[in-house]
């Protein structure tokens, strides 16, 4: 039995359901291999029966590994088709693949005597340990990253908008074979840099700023995510003093992640040195997050999270400082979590990078 059969079942056994929908699309992907935008997954002890519309239903028979493949003219009728044959009593459903619309539209259509169970806390864990297949396009989603940086950061510049660096970034990635980007790419340079989610305007870079580039981008469905900060000819004064403080931050939580603490914990590391420099004002978000089938998934880094990490988790750790007026800092790897600690994904240098200015150098 695989690891996410395993899985399956103990939910199955644990809420005592007849059956699992699962609507999610990155989670369609994990656990039967469809990579379209319109299935549903139904899961039992015994079957796993796949439904989707006539535009994918030659798709599915080529990417799904199910007992059965279905066509259905409407999803949730077709479902309730499916929950009255199988004459299932409770059913478990992925609760944040659904709306409340469809889910009360689903009710109304079954048998009065099928009730469905929402799955929130075990099921966001599905995904959360990636095996030595997802690890290995990971790792090759990140090296897009390093290869396509090498090719752009010889454009940054002063007078080159954030616009640019950022298209220049998705060219690069996608002749290497990047499927997609992860997100909008942030390029947010000057004071700019103090907006964490600063994506790329039509400013252009000036000779003495730091630049904060955030991108990634998707291959055979997994995410690459990486951040540096740059400076742009001379930066001196609190902005290296911030840049030194988040990279002693993000270096110090690399070191500390090790299988078996507290997510919180990790999170603590980075932040309570941040905090205990000053700074902690100015770091609002979390350490970091889960990254693979989606690019932002479970376990999130944060103060509250009081998840434990396990060998085979992929997170980033990303600690910042953004300071209003001024600019900012973040920086990012992606690292999966070992037996004993940590490995890096991502592989761009992340030490202080001084580029050409228009002064002296």
């Amino acid at each position: 039995m695989s690891d996410k059969d395993a899985f399956i079942q103990q939910l199955l056994a644990a809420d005592q359901l007849d059956g699992i929908l699962v609507f999610d699309r990155a989670d369609l992907r994990y656990l039967c291999g469809f990579s379209g935008s319109d299935g549903v997954l139904y899961l039992s002890e015994h079957s796993r029966i796949f439904l989707t519309d006539s535009r994918y239903l030659e798709q599915a028979r080529q990417q799904v590994e199910a007992d059965d493949i279905r066509c259905y003219k409407s999803k949730l009728s077709g479902l309730a088709d499916l929950i009255e044959e199988a004459r299932v009593r409770r059913v478990g459903f992925d609760a944040a693949g659904v709306t409340v619309a469809q889910f009360e539209e689903l009710q109304r259509l079954c048998p009065l005597a099928a009730s469905f169970v929402p799955l929130t806390q075990r099921w966001e864990t599905l995904r959360s340990i990636k095996n030595s297949d997802e690890l290995t396009q990971l790792k090759y989603a990140a090296d897009l990253n390093c290869q396509a940086f090498a090719q752009v950061v010889p454009l940054i510049r002063p007078g080159i908008t954030e616009r640019d660096i950022a298209l220049e970034l998705e060219f690069a990635l996608k002749k290497l074979g990047g499927e997609t980007n992860a997100f909008d790419f942030i390029v947010a340079s000057g004071v700019r840099g103090a907006l964490p989610h600063g994506v790329a305007s039509d400013k252009a870079i000036c000779d003495g700023e730091l630049v904060t580039i955030d991108f990634g981008t998707r291959y055979q469905g997994y995410y690459s995510d990486e951040t540096l900060t740059v400076a742009v000819g001379e930066v001196g004064g609190k902005l290296r003093q911030i840049f030194d403080i988040v990279l002693e931050a993000h270096d110090s939580a690399i070191a500390a992640a090790k299988p078996g603490m507290r997510a919180c914990d990790l999170d603590a590391v980075a932040r309570d040195l941040i905090a205990g420099k000053g700074y902690g004002d100015f770091f609002g978000h979390g350490l970091g997050h889960g990254v693979g089938l989606e690019v932002h998934e479970f376990p999130p880094l944060t103060a509250k999270n009081e998840a434990i990490l396990s060998a085979g988790m992929v997170v980033t750790i990303e600690p910042g400082i953004y300071l209003p007026g001024v600019g900012g800092v973040r920086i990012e790897d992606t690292i999966v979590m070992s037996e004993t600690g940590c490995e890096c994904l991502t592989s761009i240098p992340k030490q202080f990078r001084q580029l050409p200015g228009t002064g002296p150098n």
